[in-house]
């Protein structure tokens, strides 16, 4: 009698639980298509800046290529109420895959610093993928840990005239 008790317990808190990731999943969709008119560009030109909330995977169609914006791995940017003696930095984790590559992992800095191995922007499958703002901006009273999980990216890709990368 107690196996059977044990076993219905697992298979409802089982049941829940994906009843609670249908509902998050929803949650997100419906987030996206209300804020797609007001954030997103036209993603057909090159150089549009393209936006990306954290952990969002796009297929960027004209670009044959799938985006995902995994997160922020270091945002040491002055805050916006603070005096600092130097700007900062956030870096973001990208990763992009072709349809014909593999995907490859890029760290996309705010601004470009050859000795402390930051850049602005990556090449990949013969284009160049760019950082071009990271939102929200740290202030001196929530700090940057008060943002996790709420960045947003906005990058731009332009074809280059190079011969496409196939990693």
């Amino acid at each position: 009698m107690l196996h059977k008790t044990i076993i219905f317990s697992v298979g409802l808190l089982t049941l829940a639980n994906c009843s609670a990731q249908k509902e998050a999943k929803t949650s997100t969709k419906t987030s996206v298509s209300q804020t797609k008119d007001k954030e997103l560009k036209p993603m057909n030109a090159d150089g549009e800046i393209i936006y990306f909330k954290e952990g969002e995977n796009k297929f960027l169609k004209e670009f044959q290529m799938n985006v995902t914006f995994s997160g922020i791995t270091e945002d040491s940017r002055c805050p916006t109420d603070v005096n600092c003696i130097w700007a900062g930095v956030a870096v973001a984790s990208v990763q992009v895959m072709g349809t014909t590559t593999r995907p490859m992992n890029l760290s996309l800095a705010t601004m470009d610093n050859t000795g402390r191995n930051y850049s602005k922007s990556a090449a990949f499958n013969g284009y160049t993928i760019s950082l071009a703002e990271v939102t929200p901006y740290p202030n001196s009273k929530d700090g940057t840990r008060a943002l996790a999980g709420n960045y947003k990216i906005g990058i731009t890709i332009k074809k280059t005239g190079e011969k496409p990368t196939t990693r």
